[in-house]
């Protein structure tokens, strides 16, 4: 009996220890699968023999370093974990630096949509998708971007492999010229024989005629002419934009035609170009493109988008006018204004002097019609006087002489006293002032009082029904503004854009004001030499509020 009850406990421990080697052995396996044993020692008879796992670890990290194309490693909040030197120098950025910042940095902003669809999509499947990389100075390449996930000990990471698809889109671009050639001697050919063909085929045949009359049209207008497609790759050049940059079609199809804008003006360009793409607003901005003898010369850029039935757009058609003449004479225009107002100034005193002795003669009875022909004439002369002081801002604004002292303003007082001499000069208008308190600033009180009255002259000028005009000055977030509020013939969308630009004038149908608009220009260049802003809001047939902000001074 003993000896069956130590057969039991025999098996017992049999048991435990075969059971104990087959989780040791299944952990073993386990740890070999997921890469954690760099070796094993087996025991052979009486020697023990080791056995080493070669993993591709190191030479996988050898071959990333070597290769062609860019590699990083992501965390799950986009943090690059690893990157390799290629991609470092794609995006022109030491290998140091690129460690532990965010990948979204590189991505510009119209790429920004395609490359968090291919994240999300990579973090679930593995995929591909071509977008754009930027580089500190601003340099956009084209990639094709390989996303799959790494199980990794410190978790699941998104490796992705970046390939430079610049060489290959030049060469595509090469292939669609060559291609575009072809169709066009193609459809010459057909053209021909569609002349012996019946009316249908005629018919035809004007189809691919309008399409040349555009070609013809590009190619003989004085602009330079080109099409982008929505994504902002320019697909098409006339023939003046090479006679004009000497480049072929390769070196500035796409986003090649960086290469011949001026570095001053490139991030001002990329960013209302970009701003146009996403938003499908009319690209208009002035810049300087390189010509062939390496002379830069001021451009026009206008661009339009070209929608479909439903919206969307198909294509952008652009030109650039070459306005660096018109600049020079504008230059010129404004040295002229300059002169002539301060040849008018003195004459104008002088005559303005003759006219207050005039109006204060005493010595005999003037005729009470004189006396109004005086006053009549004084009101015209003061006109004038404004108009010449306006030019002459004007031409000390471009020609960077606009200076004065600065020093505390009280906003309130400088406030009262426009409203007082506004009263006294439209005595058929009501002014509210709604101040209150007390409000300094540092600037310079005549100046900021030629703004509140250049509000006024404007609200005044165009309100004929409506003769209420608000003046209110208040503090708002540690901000002093000081607004002019109307309830004229209000402001389009389109002159709200314009409004402060030198020389322009709003017009209507129904209302026609004097004036070379030139006072709202001086105001905003004011205020911009204050450091303040300026601004409008209005809506057509309901009035207007210009206003404008400057820091509160601390007292």
């Amino acid at each position: 009996m003993e000896t069956d009850k130590l057969t039991y406990q025999q098996l017992m421990a049999e048991n435990e220890e075969l059971r104990f080697r087959l989780e040791e052995a299944n952990d073993t396996i386990e740890a070999i699968r997921h890469g954690q044993i760099d070796a094993l020692i087996v025991k052979n008879g009486d020697e023990h023999q080791l056995y080493t796992l070669k993993t591709a670890d190191q030479t996988y990290r050898v071959f990333i370093e070597k290769m062609n194309e860019g590699a990083v490693t992501l965390n799950h909040d986009g943090t690059i974990l690893y990157s390799n030197s290629r991609f470092a120098t794609m995006v022109n950025e030491p290998l140091e630096k690129v460690i532990g910042l965010k990948f979204s940095v590189f991505v510009p902003e119209v790429s920004h949509g395609k490359f968090n669809e291919l994240i999300n999509d990579g973090w679930k499947n593995d995929c591909k998708g071509e977008m754009l990389l930027t580089s500190r100075d601003f340099k956009l390449t084209p990639c094709l971007v390989s996303c799959t996930t790494l199980d990794l000990d410190e978790g699941t990471a998104l490796s992705l492999i970046l390939t430079d698809l610049t060489v290959q889109k030049e060469t595509e671009w090469e292939l669609k010229v060559k291609n575009d050639q072809l169709e066009d001697a193609q459809e010459a050919a057909e053209r021909l024989n569609n002349q012996l063909e019946d009316t249908v085929r005629i018919r035809t045949a004007d189809l691919l005629i309008s399409r040349e009359h555009f070609k013809l049209l590009a190619n003989n207008i004085p602009q330079m002419t080109w099409t982008n497609l929505p994504g902002g790759e320019v697909d098409f050049y006339n023939q003046r934009w090479f006679d004009y940059t000497g480049r072929r079609y390769g070196e500035t199809a796409g986003w090649g035609w960086q290469q011949v804008v001026h570095p001053d003006d490139l991030q001002k360009t990329l960013d209302a170009y970009i701003t146009s793409l996403q938003t499908g607003k009319i690209f208009e901005l002035e810049n300087r493109y390189r010509r062939w003898d390496n002379t830069y010369r001021w451009h026009l850029n206008r661009a339009v988008p070209l929608r479909d039935d439903t919206g969307e757009i198909i294509f952008w058609v652009g030109t650039a006018t070459d306005i660096e003449e018109q600049k020079k004479q504008l230059d010129l225009k404004d040295e002229f204004i300059g002169i002539a107002s301060h040849e008018l100034k003195t004459p104008l005193t002088s005559l303005k002097g003759y006219l207050q002795l005039m109006g204060v003669y005493k010595r005999e009875e003037v005729p009470q019609q004189i006396k109004q022909y005086v006053e009549k004439a004084s009101g015209a002369l003061n006109k004038l006087q404004r108009l010449v002081n306006d030019l002459l801002d004007v031409s000390k604004i471009q020609a960077g002489r606009l200076e004065y002292m600065l020093s505390e303003v009280n906003l309130v007082k400088l406030v009262n006293s426009s409203i007082e001499n506004a009263a006294h000069m439209y005595h058929d208008f009501e002014f509210a002032n709604t101040t209150q308190g007390e409000i300094y600033i540092e600037g310079n009180a005549e100046r900021l009082e030629q703004v509140i009255m250049n509000f006024i002259n404007n609200s005044v000028k165009y309100s004929t029904d409506n003769k209420k005009i608000i003046i209110k000055a208040e503090v708002v977030n540690d901000v002093a503004r000081v607004s002019v509020t109307d309830f004229g013939i209000g402001l389009s969308a389109e002159q709200i854009d314009r409004i402060f630009e030198r020389f322009y004038r709003v017009e209507d149908k129904k209302f026609m004001a004097s004036g070379l608009g030139m006072g709202l220009y001086i105001s905003a260049e004011i205020i911009s030499n204050h450091n303040g802003k300026i601004g409008v809001e209005s809506e057509l047939g309901k009035g207007a509020t210009f206003y404008f902000e400057m820091p509160v001074l601390k007292k």
